[in-house]
């Protein structure tokens, strides 16, 4: 079983990155042992899954992943770069910031979790100034309202995948919901929601993070792809529940209403959205 968590993924064109990356990336396309995309989530998850049980425990691999999420439109590679090492080491970061000591302890011995800290700071001091630049953010238990600005309703792409008669069709194999669009696309939408809630709202009222992702989408090449992934998330619904979720498009309506001053209408379809995904992170704690 996949984490049940959900990603926003950056895939750049091959030409973004340098020469001799463009060659090794190039490779990587080309290559018959790489991950496919249908089971990509599962080789990551059981990468991790293997260094978290050994013993003693490995919280960040010792190299970065060679790997990559890919996309072709017709002759032209995206490349999204796994980046395993470097989102270990900032979970393994806001994890520490957040957990008490003593707690800390039960998941991760001192001297490692000191060890890891220090290959940190290390890598930061030696590395440019795109050091902790991720093309992948990751959520767990739900997507928060944000991830869903940069996209339109029609950019859906629903997979329901076979199951096997008598199986929960949660479990299904080849199950997906993703959104893809240009970056392009998802500037212009983020922008404008920014305008939107500060049109209507003004500069002090809560954004939903927009301006964070906003922020993030304009470090990277101007021509790449973005990508909502539901990932696991797709095994907490049944095939109604994922035939009923438009939240990019219930949200793109909110904004809209509040921008036309049609305030019930801005509040039913945000309600609509926020209380879809608090039910879904209440299962977190459920028994």
């Amino acid at each position: 079983m996949l984490p049940y968590a959900a990603y926003l993924r950056v895939y750049e064109p091959l030409t973004a990155f340098s020469e001799s990356e463009r060659k090794v990336w190039a490779d990587y396309a080309d290559s018959r042992d790489r991950p496919r995309r249908a089971n990509a989530l599962q080789a990551e998850h059981g990468e991790s899954v293997r260094r978290l049980l050994g013993m003693p425990p490995q919280v960040v691999p010792a190299q970065e992943s060679p790997n990559a999420y890919l996309r072709r439109v017709e002759d032209r590679l995206y490349v999204c770069p796994w980046q395993t090492r470097l989102r270990s080491w900032l979970a393994f970061s806001r994890l520490r910031g957040s957990v008490p000591v003593k707690l800390m302890d039960r998941f991760v011995p001192n001297a490692i979790a000191e060890q890891t800290a220090d290959d940190f700071d290390r890598y930061k001091r030696g590395a440019g100034s795109d050091a902790l630049r991720t093309h992948i953010r990751t959520t767990a238990w739900h997507v928060p309202p944000s991830w869903f600005v940069p996209f339109d309703g029609n950019e859906r792409w629903l997979v329901l995948g076979a199951s096997v008669p008598g199986q929960d069709v949660t479990t299904a194999t080849g199950r997906n919901l993703i959104y893809v669009t240009s970056m392009a696309q998802a500037r212009r939408r983020a922008a404008r929601a920014l305008q939107v809630l500060r049109r209507n709202l003004g500069d002090t009222a809560p954004n939903f993070d927009v301006e964070d992702v906003a922020r993030w989408l304009e470090e990277f090449h101007p021509h790449s792809l973005v990508e909502l992934d539901y990932g696991g998330l797709v095994h907490l619904m049944n095939d109604e529940a994922l035939q009923a979720d438009q939240s990019v498009a219930e949200l793109s309506a909110a904004l809209t209403g509040l921008d036309t001053g049609q305030e019930e209408l801005a509040y039913a379809m945000y309600q609509r959205v926020i209380l879809r995904w608090k039910s879904m992170q209440l299962l977190e704690s459920s028994n």
